[in-house]
């Protein structure tokens, strides 16, 4: 059955509209704070220490991100038995899927940083001028 209307989802030719599922998905996904915590989650990691690795991060937006994560499948989160209670986060199946995609961006980026500065540099004096 032939529709006139633009496919929902990625391809050739797709048309990205705004009720595309991808949309909220891959702003989890390229959200920076996401992408440093996934990597941190190599390991299982308490909250804390998760907060401690990652320099800037806010408790709130840190909060904020392990819930998003753990909405989508991609972490899990367990209470530890301790005192007083702790938690822990860890990586589900389909989180660890996502590391190897993540590390090669993240290699991606570190290799082109400094290319990326200069021609921002460069940008900038043209803007200013």
């Amino acid at each position: 059955m032939a529709s006139s209307e633009p496919r929902v989802g990625a391809g050739n030719g797709t048309v990205y509209r705004a009720d595309c599922p991808s949309r909220p998905i891959l702003d989890q996904i390229a959200d920076k704070w996401s992408m440093m915590v996934m990597e941190i989650l190599a390991e299982p990691t308490r909250f804390n220490e998760i907060k401690r690795r990652l320099e800037g991060v806010t408790q709130r937006v840190l909060t904020q991100t392990l819930r998003r994560l753990e909405r989508n499948g991609m972490i899990v989160r367990r209470v530890l038995p301790t005192s007083p209670v702790g938690v822990e986060y860890s990586l589900t199946p389909l989180g660890a899927s996502l590391r190897e995609p993540f590390g090669r961006l993240y290699d991606w980026t570190v290799d082109n940083a400094d290319e990326i500065s200069a021609r921002q540099r460069d940008y900038d004096r043209r803007v200013q001028s």
